[in-house]
Protein backbone atom coordinates (compact mmCIF):
# COMPACT_ATOMS: atom_id res chain seq x y z
CA UNK A 1 0.00 0.00 0.00
CA UNK A 2 1.41 3.62 -1.05
CA UNK A 3 0.91 7.13 0.83
CA UNK A 4 -0.76 9.64 -1.10
CA UNK A 5 1.87 12.26 -1.93
CA UNK A 6 -0.69 14.93 -3.59
CA UNK A 7 -2.23 15.36 -7.10
CA UNK A 8 -0.06 15.74 -9.98
CA UNK A 9 -2.58 17.07 -12.28
CA UNK A 10 -0.87 16.45 -16.17
CA UNK A 11 -2.69 13.71 -17.81
CA UNK A 12 -5.49 13.23 -15.70
CA UNK A 13 -9.26 13.69 -16.79
CA UNK A 14 -11.48 16.89 -15.42
CA UNK A 15 -13.62 14.47 -13.48
CA UNK A 16 -10.50 12.94 -11.53
CA UNK A 17 -9.18 16.48 -10.94
CA UNK A 18 -12.79 17.12 -9.26
CA UNK A 19 -12.55 13.99 -7.17
CA UNK A 20 -9.06 14.97 -6.18
CA UNK A 21 -10.38 18.22 -5.31
CA UNK A 22 -12.35 16.08 -2.09
CA UNK A 23 -9.13 14.87 0.04
CA UNK A 24 -10.95 11.99 1.85
CA UNK A 25 -12.34 10.58 -0.96
CA UNK A 26 -10.65 7.67 -2.34
CA UNK A 27 -11.59 6.69 -5.89
CA UNK A 28 -11.00 3.49 -8.28
CA UNK A 29 -11.06 3.13 -11.61
CA UNK A 30 -12.42 -0.60 -12.87
CA UNK A 31 -12.19 -2.38 -16.83
CA UNK A 32 -12.45 -5.64 -18.14
CA UNK A 33 -10.83 -7.21 -21.39
CA UNK A 34 -12.04 -10.58 -23.08
CA UNK A 35 -15.67 -10.24 -23.62
CA UNK A 36 -15.37 -11.11 -27.74
CA UNK A 37 -12.94 -14.14 -27.46
CA UNK A 38 -14.19 -17.37 -28.05
CA UNK A 39 -12.17 -19.19 -25.69
CA UNK A 40 -10.03 -18.20 -21.91
CA UNK A 41 -11.90 -16.15 -18.99
CA UNK A 42 -13.11 -12.53 -18.78
CA UNK A 43 -10.74 -10.53 -16.57
CA UNK A 44 -11.27 -7.37 -15.07
CA UNK A 45 -8.71 -5.20 -12.98
CA UNK A 46 -9.56 -1.99 -10.42
CA UNK A 47 -6.79 0.65 -9.58
CA UNK A 48 -6.49 3.12 -7.32
CA UNK A 49 -4.01 5.25 -8.79
CA UNK A 50 -1.52 7.51 -6.74
CA UNK A 51 -2.26 10.57 -8.39
CA UNK A 52 0.85 12.35 -7.13
CA UNK A 53 3.00 9.49 -9.34
CA UNK A 54 3.19 10.93 -13.35
CA UNK A 55 0.67 9.56 -15.95
CA UNK A 56 3.91 8.54 -18.05
CA UNK A 57 1.93 7.46 -21.33
CA UNK A 58 -0.90 5.52 -19.54
CA UNK A 59 -3.87 5.31 -22.06
CA UNK A 60 -6.58 2.81 -23.09
CA UNK A 61 -4.88 -0.69 -23.47
CA UNK A 62 -6.04 -1.21 -26.98
CA UNK A 63 -3.84 2.02 -28.50
CA UNK A 64 -0.57 0.27 -27.20
CA UNK A 65 1.95 -1.98 -28.28
CA UNK A 66 2.71 -5.21 -26.36
CA UNK A 67 6.14 -3.90 -25.26
CA UNK A 68 4.32 -0.77 -24.29
CA UNK A 69 1.72 -2.16 -22.41
CA UNK A 70 3.99 -4.75 -20.34
CA UNK A 71 6.53 -1.38 -19.54
CA UNK A 72 3.28 0.39 -17.81
CA UNK A 73 2.41 -2.99 -16.57
CA UNK A 74 5.75 -2.70 -14.21
CA UNK A 75 5.03 0.53 -13.62
CA UNK A 76 1.47 0.82 -12.59
CA UNK A 77 2.11 -1.69 -10.18
CA UNK A 78 4.97 0.17 -8.41
CA UNK A 79 3.10 3.44 -8.62
CA UNK A 80 -0.38 2.49 -7.86
CA UNK A 81 -2.08 2.32 -4.21
CA UNK A 82 -3.98 -0.72 -4.63
CA UNK A 83 -4.23 -3.20 -7.68
CA UNK A 84 -6.53 -6.18 -8.15
CA UNK A 85 -7.24 -8.62 -10.76
CA UNK A 86 -10.77 -10.53 -10.74
CA UNK A 87 -12.03 -12.92 -13.53
CA UNK A 88 -15.04 -15.07 -14.56
CA UNK A 89 -14.25 -18.34 -15.80
CA UNK A 90 -15.72 -19.73 -19.33
CA UNK A 91 -18.40 -22.02 -17.45
CA UNK A 92 -19.97 -19.27 -15.24
CA UNK A 93 -19.57 -17.18 -18.54
CA UNK A 94 -21.68 -19.74 -20.37
CA UNK A 95 -23.79 -20.24 -17.19
CA UNK A 96 -25.12 -16.52 -16.74
CA UNK A 97 -23.97 -15.02 -20.39
CA UNK A 98 -20.96 -12.71 -21.16
CA UNK A 99 -22.30 -9.32 -19.71
CA UNK A 100 -23.01 -10.92 -16.33
CA UNK A 101 -19.87 -12.52 -16.10
CA UNK A 102 -18.11 -9.34 -17.34
CA UNK A 103 -20.08 -7.48 -14.36
CA UNK A 104 -18.73 -10.68 -11.85
CA UNK A 105 -15.20 -10.20 -12.67
CA UNK A 106 -15.28 -6.46 -12.33
CA UNK A 107 -16.80 -7.11 -8.92
CA UNK A 108 -14.09 -9.09 -7.42
CA UNK A 109 -10.91 -7.12 -8.42
CA UNK A 110 -12.66 -3.93 -6.40
CA UNK A 111 -13.31 -6.49 -3.78
CA UNK A 112 -9.87 -7.62 -4.04
CA UNK A 113 -8.44 -4.07 -3.40
CA UNK A 114 -6.15 -3.65 -0.17
CA UNK A 115 -7.52 -0.15 0.10
CA UNK A 116 -11.59 0.18 -0.03
CA UNK A 117 -12.40 3.16 -2.37
CA UNK A 118 -15.57 5.25 -1.74
CA UNK A 119 -16.25 5.51 -5.51
CA UNK A 120 -15.66 3.51 -8.25
CA UNK A 121 -15.33 4.69 -11.92
CA UNK A 122 -16.67 2.40 -14.40
CA UNK A 123 -15.82 1.78 -18.24
CA UNK A 124 -18.53 1.73 -19.77
CA UNK A 125 -22.36 2.45 -19.41
CA UNK A 126 -23.25 0.03 -16.83
CA UNK A 127 -23.04 0.19 -13.00
CA UNK A 128 -21.18 -2.86 -10.93
CA UNK A 129 -23.91 -4.84 -9.90
CA UNK A 130 -23.11 -6.26 -6.41
CA UNK A 131 -21.02 -3.20 -5.23
CA UNK A 132 -22.12 -0.87 -2.45
CA UNK A 133 -20.52 2.43 -3.02
CA UNK A 134 -21.38 5.06 -5.10
CA UNK A 135 -20.69 4.50 -8.78
CA UNK A 136 -19.65 6.72 -12.22
CA UNK A 137 -20.16 4.85 -15.53
CA UNK A 138 -17.95 6.90 -18.14
CA UNK A 139 -18.53 5.41 -21.97
CA UNK A 140 -15.21 5.54 -23.60
CA UNK A 141 -13.41 5.82 -20.08
CA UNK A 142 -10.62 3.73 -20.88
CA UNK A 143 -9.00 6.26 -23.40
CA UNK A 144 -9.87 9.45 -20.85
CA UNK A 145 -9.78 8.45 -17.43
CA UNK A 146 -6.22 7.46 -16.01
CA UNK A 147 -7.24 4.97 -13.37
CA UNK A 148 -9.59 3.64 -15.93
CA UNK A 149 -7.10 3.01 -18.31
CA UNK A 150 -4.16 1.92 -16.10
CA UNK A 151 -7.03 -1.13 -14.95
CA UNK A 152 -7.11 -1.92 -19.02
CA UNK A 153 -3.36 -2.58 -19.20
CA UNK A 154 -3.51 -4.56 -15.99
CA UNK A 155 -6.17 -6.73 -17.20
CA UNK A 156 -4.80 -6.88 -20.35
CA UNK A 157 -1.59 -8.12 -20.06
CA UNK A 158 -2.91 -10.50 -17.14
CA UNK A 159 -5.07 -12.39 -19.72
CA UNK A 160 -2.39 -12.43 -22.21
CA UNK A 161 -0.22 -13.92 -19.75
CA UNK A 162 -2.71 -16.39 -18.95
CA UNK A 163 -3.74 -17.39 -22.39
CA UNK A 164 0.09 -17.73 -23.57
CA UNK A 165 0.34 -20.35 -20.70
CA UNK A 166 -2.73 -22.13 -21.37
CA UNK A 167 -1.49 -22.49 -24.96
CA UNK A 168 1.15 -24.46 -23.57
CA UNK A 169 -1.74 -26.81 -21.82
CA UNK A 170 -4.29 -26.49 -24.87
CA UNK A 171 -2.00 -26.88 -28.10
CA UNK A 172 -3.25 -26.26 -31.63
CA UNK A 173 -5.96 -23.18 -31.58
CA UNK A 174 -2.85 -20.56 -31.06
CA UNK A 175 -3.81 -18.88 -28.08
CA UNK A 176 -0.29 -17.54 -27.36
CA UNK A 177 -0.96 -15.14 -30.91
CA UNK A 178 -5.09 -14.66 -30.90
CA UNK A 179 -5.43 -14.54 -27.14
CA UNK A 180 -8.89 -16.32 -27.87
CA UNK A 181 -9.91 -13.91 -30.22
CA UNK A 182 -12.01 -15.21 -33.14
CA UNK A 183 -9.15 -14.98 -35.64
CA UNK A 184 -9.72 -17.18 -38.96
CA UNK A 185 -6.51 -19.58 -37.46
CA UNK A 186 -8.76 -20.19 -34.43
CA UNK A 187 -11.69 -20.51 -35.79
CA UNK A 188 -10.49 -23.24 -38.00
CA UNK A 189 -8.67 -25.12 -35.82
CA UNK A 190 -11.94 -25.08 -33.62
CA UNK A 191 -13.55 -26.64 -36.91
CA UNK A 192 -10.49 -29.48 -36.74
CA UNK A 193 -10.35 -30.02 -33.34
CA UNK A 194 -13.35 -29.43 -31.33
CA UNK A 195 -13.91 -27.29 -28.32
CA UNK A 196 -11.92 -27.31 -25.48
CA UNK A 197 -12.97 -26.90 -21.61
CA UNK A 198 -11.53 -23.61 -22.20
CA UNK A 199 -14.27 -22.51 -24.97
CA UNK A 200 -17.24 -21.19 -24.60
CA UNK A 201 -19.68 -23.44 -25.56
CA UNK A 202 -22.74 -21.06 -25.84
CA UNK A 203 -20.49 -18.66 -28.13
CA UNK A 204 -21.28 -19.04 -32.10
CA UNK A 205 -18.19 -20.14 -33.29
CA UNK A 206 -17.91 -22.88 -30.46
CA UNK A 207 -21.75 -24.43 -30.39
CA UNK A 208 -21.82 -25.83 -33.50
CA UNK A 209 -19.13 -27.62 -33.19
CA UNK A 210 -20.05 -29.39 -29.85
CA UNK A 211 -19.87 -33.15 -29.61
CA UNK A 212 -22.84 -35.38 -27.82
CA UNK A 213 -20.57 -35.41 -24.98
CA UNK A 214 -20.56 -31.65 -24.71
CA UNK A 215 -24.19 -31.00 -25.26
CA UNK A 216 -24.76 -33.24 -21.72
CA UNK A 217 -21.99 -30.98 -19.69
CA UNK A 218 -18.94 -33.43 -20.65
CA UNK A 219 -16.05 -31.29 -21.03
CA UNK A 220 -13.22 -32.37 -23.61
CA UNK A 221 -9.59 -32.20 -22.29
CA UNK A 222 -7.40 -31.30 -25.84
CA UNK A 223 -4.38 -31.47 -23.96
CA UNK A 224 -2.94 -34.56 -26.10
CA UNK A 225 -3.77 -33.04 -29.22
CA UNK A 226 -0.68 -33.01 -31.28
Amino acid sequence: MRAYRGPNLRGISELEKRLLDKPDTIFAGTDEVGRGCLAGPVVAAAVIWDYGSHAAGIKDSKLLSKSKRRELFSYILSKARAVAVGWASPAEIDMINILQASQLAMARAVRGLDISPGILLVDGNRKVSGIDMEQITIVGGDRIVLCISAASIVAKVVRDNLMIYLDGIFPGYGFRGNMGYPTREHKEAIARLGPTNLHRKKFKGVKEFLSDEFSVGFLHDKSTVD
